[in-house]
């Protein structure tokens, strides 16, 4: 099995950037790892939070394959614990899925066509992150259900 993360915009924070090598790396050693970079869509305060989304949905759609199973990273998603993660993870790896893609929308967050094409939708919090901060939050948190699956002590460390 194949993971992805894919998000809208650049990591502007230094102290973001580093948290997301440190632990793309850590999780390239269990699985083939990606992220892919969306650029967002310019705001020149004309266009409405909508017309933003839709463009920048476009954009992730064309990242994605029919047969891809992809989990969008959403307030409205359901939330689950660290260990129910993992289970979702181990899961997939078993089912056979090919590609996993884990996506995270934009500073307005996502379009209806990816609710309408996402496979499952899950929270990381209740509480609200910047869709920059978030990349670390759900990073750690691939890379703690993976030392969950293999008993690892990470989880408890």
């Amino acid at each position: 099995m194949k993971i992805t993360l894919l998000y809208i915009g650049k990591t502007r924070r230094n102290f973001i950037a580093e948290g997301v090598r440190t632990y793309s790396k850590r999780i390239s050693r269990y699985v083939p790892f990606s992220i892919i970079e969306v650029s967002e869509t310019k705001h020149s305060g004309k266009e409405s939070e909508t017309v933003i989304k839709d463009a920048e949905g476009e954009k992730i759609l064309k990242y994605i394959s029919p047969d891809d199973h992809m989990v969008i990273l959403d307030e409205r998603g359901r939330m689950i614990s660290s260990e129910e993660f993992a289970e979702l993870i181990d899961k997939k790896s078993i089912d056979s899925t090919r590609h996993l893609v884990f996506v995270i929308g934009g500073a307005y967050g996502l379009s209806n066509k990816i609710y309408d094409r996402t496979n499952d939708a899950i929270s990381i919090s209740r509480m609200t992150f910047s869709h920059q901060l978030i990349r670390i939050n759900f990073l750690e948190q691939l890379y703690r259900a993976f030392t969950i699956i293999r008993g690892e002590p990470y989880h408890h460390g």
